[in-house]
């Protein structure tokens, strides 16, 4: 990236001074944005380094390879290790079935794999809780893999094959901070991607549209930026592109090798060079980087703010790492108004809950359901456009179960839900249907040691909302305790209250 300085008054870096100092309520703002939020010794780590140095430390990501890992730091994909993992293994393992063995084992190789799948999503909720405390999980890399997982959207539900939506989890981790344009050809050539999108299905003669018109749509430049015909002729640049199992495969007889005009250029284009063309179309920057301004700052959009960004990223030939420094040690993301003022989605509900109040991750099966009641469950987003986040996480039915999701976090319990007894989260809808009962939650209530009344909503509003609050709600916290500020009871159900608070749904 050029070291000139940002074209924008508003990306550059935030001086701290006497009147406005890097306290800590920033460094929480900090932890919370480019992670899952922060402990109080963590808030206390980054406030003390100051914002350059903290935002260094959030993006020096730890040099540990997937195939570096220990076995325990893995999803359990045992589920599916009896079934074939390649188009070419099941045909083998059907061969010289009859009809009903054959539908047997597909049902089998079904349900292993929903089992498999579960297990990724329940390995990765627990890699962001323990983002930050744990050697070798950083909580930026996870927060920008949940980023790319909704901008480069794949799911589950269409994409059946659980090793595959595992690769890709990884691939999105490995190119988190990385080159973006690289990034997109890597995600191009992704097996899971090529199946959800049908690039499997497309071919020479019967192009399929659906991988090229995202790549504009969602990935590179936005609506509005090409024509229906530059859509057919990237679809005719990507047919032969497709996978065996877990390996991108190039099937040339499947090509078009004719000649194509897309965005103005004509040539006898693959895939790489439809990619290679659209970093350098003008909408390319600014839109990429409004996607990282709108999910690190502000869900507002400042186009100017954007185009600024975009044109420092471009001019570091799309290096995401030095684009997010500028963005993190901003005015921008330090401005009053953006502190405090976005609305959590899910998992960053339900993950910094889990951080803040150092509890364990709450099983798979207890916790799918409330995160699919509130709209987020990892690796199953909606459609091809990702969750739409903002203000569309919180309506009547969602509001509840957030609610309750954080108070079953913080060691309560809440009544049962109409569709039946002890629902996790309560609410309408589907999900599924644990056991009644708080979770297995060790929250230390026990205070260290005599403290008033005033003392413990302080210390508690600091750890969880870490934020001012206003003084009237503040005295209903202190009331809460009854004049028992020692007492673990009386501290819990206080707890229970904050984390019921509008604010606490805000970051």
């Amino acid at each position: 990236m050029s070291n000139s300085s940002p074209s924008h008054p508003m990306l550059s870096a935030f001086e701290p001074t006497a009147a406005d100092p890097f306290d800590a309520v920033k460094a929480a703002h900090l932890l919370n944005r480019a992670g899952f939020g922060g402990t109080p010794e963590e808030v206390e780590k980054v406030r003390a380094m100051g914002p350059a140095k903290a935002a260094d430390w959030l993006l020096d990501f730890p040099d540990k390879r997937a195939e570096e890992r220990d076995k325990s730091d893995v999803p359990d994909l045992s589920a599916i290790a009896a079934y074939p993992s390649s188009f070419r293994d099941l045909q083998q393992m059907s061969a010289g079935k009859t009809r009903e063995e054959r539908m047997a084992l597909f049902q089998k190789i079904q349900f292993a794999n929903r089992q498999a799948v579960l297990s990724v999503s329940n390995w990765w909720l627990r890699q962001m809780a323990k983002a930050g405390t744990v050697n070798g999980v950083s909580p930026l890399q996870e927060k920008l893999t949940l980023l790319w997982h909704g901008h480069f959207t794949t799911s589950a539900r269409d994409e059946r094959s659980a090793v595959l939506m595992w690769n890709q989890n990884e691939l999105l981790r490995k190119n988190a901070a990385g080159n973006f344009k690289q990034f997109v050809h890597a995600i191009s050539r992704d097996p899971a991607m090529l199946d959800y999108l049908n690039n499997q299905q497309n071919r020479r003669g019967h192009p399929n549209e659906n991988y090229a018109r995202e790549l504009m749509e969602l990935f590179t430049l936005g609506i509005g930026n090409y024509t229906e015909q530059d859509v057919k002729e990237a679809a005719r640049a990507f047919t032969g592109w497709g996978h065996d199992g877990p390996e991108f495969t190039y099937r040339r007889f499947f090509h078009d090798p004719g000649p194509k005009t897309f965005l103005g250029r004509t040539g006898n284009f693959d895939g790489d060079d439809v990619i290679d063309i659209l970093f350098d179309h003008p909408a390319c920057p600014t839109y990429v980087a409004s996607r990282l301004y709108n999910w690190f700052v502000s869900e507002e959009p400042d186009e100017s703010i954007a185009r600024a960004l975009g044109e420092a990223f471009k001019d570091g030939k799309w290096e995401l790492r030095p684009a997010l420094r500028m963005l993190l040690t901003s005015k921008a993301f330090y401005d009053p108004k953006a502190v405090g003022s976005q609305i959590k989605g899910p998992v960053q509900l339900v993950v910094g809950t889990v951080r803040q109040l150092a509890v364990d991750m709450p099983p798979g099966p207890a916790l799918f359901g409330a995160l699919d009641q509130m709209g987020q469950t990892p690796l199953m987003p909606p459609n091809v456009k990702g969750w739409p986040g903002g203000r569309s996480w919180v309506n009547a039915s969602t509001l509840f179960v957030r609610y309750n999701t954080c108070v079953r976090l913080a060691g309560g319990d809440v009544p049962p839900a109409a569709g039946g007894p002890g629902r996790f989260g309560g609410g309408a809808g589907g999900g599924m249907r644990p056991g009644g009962g708080r979770f297995a939650g060790r929250v230390r209530f026990e205070p260290q040691g005599a403290q008033t009344a005033d003392k413990c909503v302080d210390q508690w509003v600091g750890r969880l909302i870490q934020r001012p609050i206003e003084a009237e709600k503040r005295k209903v916290l202190v009331a809460a305790l009854d004049d028992k500020p020692n007492d673990p009871a009386a501290v819990r159900r206080m707890v229970q209250l904050i984390v019921s608070m509008p604010e606490y749904q805000l970051c």
